[in-house]
């Protein structure tokens, strides 16, 4: 074993499994509740630079935490043998629904104030929030007995939460059901792409190679994995099933839209009267 290979078993190192509400998982609720209360305190004092400056410095971090994974995932040491074995996963490449605020987090925080920077805003504010949030809240499968896994895991969704949290409450979006509008555009563009990817994955042959290749969950070559939408999946026509799942992922956007507009009609309503 080299040294890059020694470093890389470093992070295999394994733990026993966090349970949902076991004291791991409640010490990132406690972090990431502390930051958000944090970003509530000093909302006003925090410039449209620092979040942009913010949601680059979470991206880059983001970007090196999912090279960290895919080369942990792909690298396998055999004691018995005493050999190292390179095998790239799959299933495991970093295009699903909770993979895209890596990408546009970066593209948002390169960008100057204008429509596509807005409608990337307004996707990590609507879109992910919801994602980071669902995965905060119930972890369900996320967990693992590798350590580092399980660190990127609560990073990546808290991060995702943080920003999204952070958009909202410093205004950098419109308070308007237009910020729907355009994180739904992304969306579909991110959906578009997902799809596109599953199709090169059939036409190049990669069905035959035995490995799982399902961005977003919604190949029509692979089954759907995720919960309620795989009952979808399993007892109904394809096309109704992506329309679930856009239906269902769009809902939960324009609610967590609508209720952030309504803390911030209330917010200024009650600064107004004093």
């Amino acid at each position: 074993m080299n040294s890059f290979e020694k470093f890389i078993y470093f992070f295999q190192q394994t733990m026993t499994k966090p349970t949902i509400y076991g004291w791991y998982h409640i010490l990132w609720l406690f972090i990431l509740i502390l930051i958000c209360s944090l970003i509530i305190i000093f909302r006003n004092k925090i410039s449209q630079k620092t979040v942009k400056y913010s949601i680059l410095i979470i991206s880059i971090s983001l970007i090196l935490f999912e090279i960290m994974k895919q080369l942990t995932y792909s690298f396998n040491w055999n004691e018995n043998t005493q050999t190292a074995t390179w095998n790239y996963q799959w299933y495991a490449f970093p295009f699903q629904f909770c993979s895209t605020p890596m990408y546009l987090m970066f593209i948002a925080g390169i960008c100057k104030k204008n429509l596509f920077r807005d409608s990337l805003y307004s996707y990590l504010a609507t879109f992910a929030l919801f994602g980071g949030f669902v995965v905060m809240l119930y972890p369900g499968d996320v967990f693992t007995t590798t350590i580092f896994i399980n660190i990127h895991t609560m990073f990546w969704h808290a991060s995702m939460v943080v920003v999204g949290f952070l958009i909202w409450a410093t205004n950098s979006i419109e308070n308007t059901q237009k910020t729907f509008l355009k994180a739904f555009c992304v969306f579909l563009s991110m959906i578009a792409l997902a799809m596109l990817a599953n199709y090169i994955w059939k036409w190049s042959g990669g069905i035959e190679t035995g490995q799982t290749f399902n961005m977003f969950y919604i190949s029509p070559f692979y089954k759907s994995t995720l919960p309620l939408v795989s009952i979808i999946y399993n007892n109904a026509p394809y096309i109704i099933f992506l329309l679930c799942y856009i239906f269902g992922f769009s809902l939960a956007a324009y609610i967590i839209t609508i209720v952030a507009i309504a803390i911030n009609h209330t917010y200024l309503k009650h600064k107004n009267k004093k």
